[in-house]
């Protein structure tokens, strides 16, 4: 969990994981230089459950940085994403761990309800082939995402040169390999829609977005 500026939601974005039926997990968090009260807040956490191990970036480095700093620090054979203003269901884990540990899969992504409204999504996509989908846009919901550490080695992680939108080319590249995956249908998550990336940053998004659609490689975004 890559964390910035979350103080107004990052206590029930850990609590959602904290109260996980499935309890064997470390839960990395990284600070990524923000400048309210959020690093106070999950430094806080780390003295009370000793499964959180905090991590501090000492400038701003991004989210796709970021999380390959994370991958990099964990110990699991399977890592989970989470980010700190959306929150998980109480049997997320316990209901993706089952596709790892019975029938061999190397990711599983679930449905979402939306913060607000509780409207589920992916509507009408989730019942579209994947692949088909990504030369549209995006499958999947990043926030879900729970995949086996050594696929995501040896796809190398979260490309780089991806500022934004790099969950959909994260995404781009499993799908690529054909690597196996389940969409649960049930909203396991709750992911926040609004005031988030993706509203703050569209311009940004589509550009690394139309990117990946067209197979080419990002040059760098001007404002």
């Amino acid at each position: 969990m890559p964390v910035m500026n979350n103080e107004s939601s990052i206590v029930e974005s850990i609590d959602s994981i904290l109260k996980q039926t499935y309890e064997n997990f470390e839960f990395l968090i990284l600070d990524d230089f923000s400048n309210d009260n959020t690093y106070k807040i999950i430094k806080e956490y780390e003295e009370k459950d000793d499964r959180i191990k905090i991590f501090k970036n000492n400038k701003n480095l991004g989210l796709t940085r970021s999380l390959n700093i994370l991958i990099s620090h964990s110990k699991g054979s399977l890592i989970a994403r989470q980010d700190g203003d959306d929150m998980s269901f109480q049997h997320r884990f316990a209901k993706q761990l089952y596709y790892f540990q019975n029938l061999d899969y190397d990711f599983c992504v679930t449905r979402a309800e939306t913060l607000k409204e509780s409207k589920v999504i992916p509507k009408f996509s989730y019942n579209i082939p994947a692949r088909l989908v990504s030369n549209l846009k995006n499958p999947f919901i990043h926030g879900t995402l729970m995949i086996r550490k050594e696929t995501l080695l040896e796809i190398g992680t979260y490309n780089e040169s991806y500022y934004y939108a790099q969950d959909f080319k994260l995404f781009k590249d499993l799908l690529s390999k054909n690597k196996k995956f389940k969409h649960i249908k049930e909203p396991l998550y709750r992911l926040n829609t609004q005031n988030n990336i993706s509203t703050f940053k569209k311009r940004e998004q589509k550009f690394y977005s139309d990117a990946i659609k067209r197979n080419q490689h990002p040059t760098k975004f001007i404002k």
